[in-house]
């Protein structure tokens, strides 16, 4: 068994077809599937179980898996490594709240831009949820995720600090006043959003619970339901007063304990470190104000 053989069965496993790995793969369907036999004659295990739609991985193939596709992330770390030089250069993907993105990678990101030419950098928005399992897949070398995430295969460093507030149309004085509204919705971001799961605490401490909710894709499509009267939601007053609906909603600050929120920029523990993303946080820490700032 060596490194050749578990890149080929990690393609097979992940397409679920000799044939689509082999395209993938650049050869033909006869090397990978000479392959596979004889990783699994070595093994003294079948890996695949074969049908008329491709191939599906057996339990032992399902535990074979993980370490394939770690000996090829290892392959992949070593080739950059050695290429490294220290200039950053070549690619960089990371991740970002849409928030985050709207408002504190602006000017971030043009300031890396002009310092970095030979960088070229990728920007991914998601949920928290989302941007931390792309980060333990190695999709991405790094997100900005709102924080603390506390897990045991991630590194984490607060970078931005924000106060988030209840922001409800202009008709709503207090935030006790939304109990007596018919119908009211919460206008969020889909699941995974951290300020999601937050404002429905928030509510449910004011006995507000059980309430339906609109979802959408985007802050300004949030903002302006939000200023139509259709319901309440949960934001950094930096998105709000950069936004074009700042006029038309009303912003309820909240006590500190339900207000601060951190977003932390986490990356794989075991993660190859390019030359690229130290320079990028090297960036951002002055961005934040210090040098271990939070957001």
């Amino acid at each position: 068994m060596d490194a050749a053989d578990l890149k080929i069965f990690e393609a097979v496993a992940r397409l679920g077809s000799m044939n689509r790995a082999a395209a993938e793969l650049n050869t033909v369907q006869s090397n990978v599937t000479a392959h596979i036999r004889q990783l699994e004659d070595e093994l003294g295990v079948p890996l695949f179980e074969r049908h008329s739609r491709g191939v599906t991985l057996t339990a032992a193939g399902q535990r074979l898996l993980p370490f394939s596709a770690r000996v090829g992330q290892v392959l992949e770390d070593a080739r950059r490594a050695v290429a490294e030089d220290g200039t950053p250069k070549g690619p960089l993907t990371i991740g970002a709240l849409e928030t985050t993105a709207a408002v504190r990678l602006s000017p971030l990101l043009g300031a890396y831009a002009a310092a970095h030419p030979a960088v070229d950098l990728v920007l991914s928005t998601g949920t928290t949820a989302e941007l931390v399992e792309a980060v333990l897949e190695r999709r991405l070398e790094g997100a900005f995720v709102c924080g603390p995430v506390h897990h045991p295969e991630l590194d984490e460093e607060p970078i931005f600090s924000e106060e988030l507030a209840l922001l409800t149309a202009l008709s709503v004085d207090t935030v006790h006043d939304l109990a007596a509204l018919p119908d009211l919705k919460i206008v969020v971001l889909r699941a995974g959003c951290s300020y999601r799961q937050r404002l429905e605490a928030i509510l449910a401490q004011r006995g507000i619970v059980g309430l339906r909710r609109l979802e959408f894709g985007t802050i300004e499509a949030i903002l302006g339901c939000v200023k139509a009267g259709l319901g309440v939601t949960l934001l950094p007053e930096s998105v709000v007063r950069a936004a074009r609906h700042q006029d038309q909603v009303a912003i309820h600050r909240l006590p500190a304990r339900d207000a601060r929120v951190e977003t932390v920029f986490i990356r794989r523990r075991d993660g190859f470190v390019s030359s690229a993303l130290v320079a990028f946080l090297a960036h951002a820490r002055p961005a934040s104000g210090t040098s271990q700032a939070a957001e």
